[in-house]
């Protein structure tokens, strides 16, 4: 969702946070143009972004996609949300990614033969409160910030919403980092979701995890 889960140290205990990766302009942009995400899904360019289902031998793209999103992060100082090491390094973010690939709920956004975005979901992660009806949960979106500009993250998204409409869900729910200036609280908003309840992950030897759930009703 450009960008929803806990920073990468959660590893296998928890989840990625979804990553909502979308500059200050973009994110100014889709707050005056709501919503965002069918906006973006009615470009011409998502025309070049085709979705498909991901597996096992998909682990590589998604480290891929996870190190360049907080490398990006990482150049503009906002080290809160993943902090610095680069997730292909780090044996337990490995085996996360692995667990994603080999779950069933992965899908890849791909621009010609390149994955350029990573949708990840299923059940809700322990950390956040429970949903009260039967839900999909968005437990991680990331995408490529060299391919900003053609509304991958609003297309994972959409993707999501569809895959809840074909089970019989009415509600989708993401969590996302909430600290700093709540840029990506902002987006998911800018895309139709509603900010229900915040939380906060302790962690040793660092600074608590704010976080935010939000959550989508679907028609």
């Amino acid at each position: 969702m450009l960008d929803g889960g806990v920073a990468g140290w959660l590893a296998l205990g928890g989840l990625f946070a979804v990553v909502g990766l979308v500059s200050p302009a973009l994110t100014r942009w889709a707050l005056a143009n709501r919503p965002w995400c069918s906006t973006m899904a009615g470009m011409p360019s998502q025309q070049t972004i085709a979705i498909r289902p991901g597996g096992p031998e998909d682990t590589g793209a998604v480290l891929r996609l996870l190190d360049g999103a907080t490398a990006w992060l990482v150049a503009r100082g906002r080290t809160g949300q993943w902090g610095t090491a680069r997730p292909s390094t780090d044996p337990r973010r490995i085996a996360q990614a692995d667990d994603w690939a080999s779950d069933g709920g992965l899908y890849l956004a791909m621009f010609g033969d390149r994955p350029v975005g990573a949708l990840v979901v299923g059940a809700a992660s322990d950390y956040v409160p429970p949903a009260t009806e039967p839900e999909l949960y968005v437990r991680l979106l990331v995408t490529d910030r060299e391919h900003t500009g053609l509304g991958i993250g609003a297309r994972l998204l959409e993707h999501a919403a569809d895959l809840a409409r074909s089970r019989g869900l009415g509600l989708l729910r993401v969590d996302c980092y909430g600290g700093d200036d709540r840029a990506l609280v902002r987006f998911y908003e800018g895309c139709g979701f509603t900010a229900t309840d915040s939380f906060t992950v302790t962690r040793p030897g660092l600074d608590p995890w704010p976080g935010q759930v939000l959550i989508r009703r679907l028609a």
